[in-house]
């Protein structure tokens, strides 16, 4: 009997590198960063350890009922144990266009559609169908680890635009055209955003939207957050903003952050119909359908009313007034508040070259490694968002745990 080798490679001719058992491609995309750190708080948990975990962006509430009920119902449903369309269902795609047109006042059709294997799919299949090799894509950054990673699988160039703190986080139309050029192909827009839950206000989104126009660019806007804002911020979607730009435009959205769904994995793509064919061409070779019964379980959510949306978004604004107020309480943070999504974006650059605990961090990075080592409590940093010198705290977890951990990082790095 054969075995798989788990580690340690045949020899190989001199001729031919150990390296190149991978290819190149796939050997310089990392790992997500957020599920990483998630991953390793679920590790050190089941060793006994009782971390905290502010890295992954996933709500904490369970799936509605209404929504598992229709799953349980799907399971029993004999046309769900078979294959159906690459692109998604009929009823979900239909489902799809009305809540679009109700949420957003974005009109699609069927051909605008695609039914995708969560948020994730949608931003690699967009990018796979739009970019040649050498185009270059601006990113706002900081930015959500997975979007340079898939402009490079499609044989992109990701060009950062960054925008700090003292821009609340939102890029400018002056910043966008200064990194343009020639090679320039595709503005990637995020807002709400993750990883600082930034909203872009409604003559900001127009005015990028019109600079897009008149440069020929196109537009791929990620749209998860929209039902996620606070203090009076507002959602908008940039093809609503700008109708001009809608033929250059791809929408990104899913089900898994509004409805507390993220292990049900069913997100979308919306836009002009060529582009949609083009990925679904490709959805139908890598991946095929998706899961029938999460589909239906989606139908549920997007038909049924917001009530549920509504009680989560409550506790996230209650989390979110703690979250800041804890945070801006640790000597040497900063932190902005956050007016959509779930997350918190802290500067901790002030807390760099200190000592703690007999550890001095010289980056996020270490930072983020100590408070998971001595306070057990894991944060995402920046580096893995484009823009070292911040932690990413996501506050979609119990209020208790919320607290407790917020607790431990005063104790540990001290309270002004």
């Amino acid at each position: 009997m054969v075995r798989m080798s788990e580690s340690t490679p045949p020899s190989v001719p001199q001729s031919q590198s150990p390296a190149r058992r991978v290819s190149a491609r796939i050997a310089g995309i990392g790992e997500s960063a957020t599920l990483a750190v998630d991953a390793k708080a679920k590790a050190l948990k089941a060793e006994g350890r009782p971390v905290i975990g502010f890295g992954a962006g996933e709500p904490d509430f369970p799936t509605p009922e209404p929504i598992v009920t229709a799953a349980v119902d799907a399971c029993r449903d004999p046309r769900n144990h078979r294959y159906s369309p690459a692109g998604g269902l009929p009823e979900l795609k239909q489902a799809i266009i009305t809540k679009t047109g109700r949420d957003s006042g974005l009109e699609l059709t069927a051909a605008q559609v695609l039914v995708t294997n969560g948020g994730k799919q949608a931003v690699y299949e967009v990018f796979a169908a739009l970019l040649d090799p050498g185009d270059e894509v601006l990113l706002p950054a900081p930015y959500w680890t997975t979007y340079p990673e898939s402009v490079r699988l499609a044989g992109g160039v990701p060009v950062e635009v960054l925008a700090d703190e003292t821009q609340d986080y939102l890029v400018s139309v002056e910043q966008l055209e200064a990194a343009r050029t020639p090679q320039t192909k595709v503005l990637l827009f995020c807002s709400p955003s993750n990883p600082t839950g930034a909203v872009y206000p409604p003559e900001q989104v127009a005015a990028i939207g019109q600079w897009a126009v008149e440069h020929g660019l196109w537009v791929v806007t990620d749209e998860i957050y929209e039902h996620l804002v606070y203090d009076g911020a507002e959602a908008v979607s940039m093809p609503v903003a700008v109708p001009e730009l809608a033929d250059r435009c791809v929408v990104v959205n899913g089900v898994a952050k509004t409805y507390a769904m993220t292990g049900w994995r069913v997100g979308w793509l919306a836009g002009p119909a060529d582009v949609v064919k083009a990925a679904t061409n490709l959805q139908s070779h890598a991946t095929s359908n998706v899961c029938n019964v999460a589909q239906r379980a989606a139908i549920a959510a997007l038909s049924g009313d917001l009530h549920a949306v509504a009680d989560m978004r409550a506790a996230f604004d209650r989390r979110r007034g703690t979250i800041v107020e804890m945070l801006n309480a640790i000597d040497g943070i900063a932190c902005p508040t956050p007016t959509g999504a779930f997350y918190a974006y802290p500067v901790v650059t002030e807390v760099l070259g200190r000592s703690i605990g007999g550890v001095v961090p010289r980056t996020s990075t270490e930072l983020a490694e100590l408070i998971l080592d001595q306070a057990e409590v894991a944060v995402v940093p920046g580096e893995a968002f484009g823009s070292p010198g911040y932690l990413r705290l996501s506050y979609a977890l119990g209020d208790d745990d919320l607290v407790e951990g917020l607790t431990r990082m005063q104790q540990l790095l001290g309270s002004r």
